[in-house]
C-alpha cells in the first residue's frame, strides 16, 4: 500500500526495524535511520504441529515467503538474491552505518533539522484515556453514530465500589 501511495514515502526508523518492521521499511521511497537505530532481517519463522506431509507444504510455504522477502530487499538495496539469502540466514543486526553501506537506508535522520520542533506532553500523548476516546470518536463518526454527551456520570470510587461486589459476588 505505501509503494501504491501517490505521494513521496519518507520512512524513518527511529528505533528499531526488525523482522516484518525491516520489510516495511523498504516500502519508502526514502528510507532515514536514526544514528543509534537498528535494522535485523531473518528468515521468515513459523510454528506447526503436524504430521511428514504438512512438514512439507509448510517448509515450501516458508521458502515462498522468503523469497518474497527477498524480492522487496532486492528492490530496495540491488543486492543479489544469494547475498540477501546469506544475510537473512545470518539473522543480520545493521546499525545506521551497515545499513546504509548495504543500501537498506538511504541517509541518516539529522537532528539539527528536528531541534525546533515543539516536543508534545507526554502525558497528553500517552494517555490511555485520549487515545480510547480519539479511537471511539472515529468509529462513531465512521459508523455514523451520535454520541451522546454525558450520561451517566458516575464517580470513579462510586464504579470501582461496583466491581468490588461484583468480584466478591463472583468469590462466593
Amino acid at each position: 500500500m505505501l509503494k501504491e501511495y501517490k505521494g513521496k514515502v519518507t520512512v524513518k526508523i527511529d528505533g528499531l526495524a526488525a523482522s516484518a518492521g525491516s520489510v516495511i521499511a523498504m516500502a519508502g521511497d526514502e528510507v532515514l535511520a536514526s544514528p543509534v537505530s537498528l535494522l535485523m532481517i531473518h528468515n521468515p519463522i513459523t510454528q506447526v504441529y503436524g504430521n511428514k506431509e504438512l512438514m512439507k507444504q509448510v517448509i515450501s510455504m516458508l521458502d515462498e515467503v522468503k523469497e518474497s522477502i527477498i524480492n522487496a530487499y532486492e528492490i530496495k538495496t540491488g543486492l543479489s538474491r544469494d547475498k540477501i539469502s546469506n544475510l537473512m540466514n545470518n539473522e543480520t543486526w545493521m546499525n545506521a552505518n551497515k545499513a546504509i553501506e548495504l543500501g537498506f537506508v538511504d541517509g541518516i535522520i539529522d537532528r539539527k533539522s528536528l531541534e525546533n520542533l515543539e516536543m508534545p506532553n507526554v502525558s497528553d500523548s500517552f494517555s490511555q484515556i485520549k487515545v480510547m476516546n480519539s479511537l471511539v470518536n472515529k468509529i462513531a463518526h465512521k459508523c455514523k453514530i451520535e454520541r451522546k454527551e454525558n450520561i451517566n456520570k458516575v464517580k470513579a470510587t462510586d464504579l470501582f465500589g461496583r466491581l468490588d461486589l461484583i468480584k466478591n459476588w463472583r468469590n462466593k
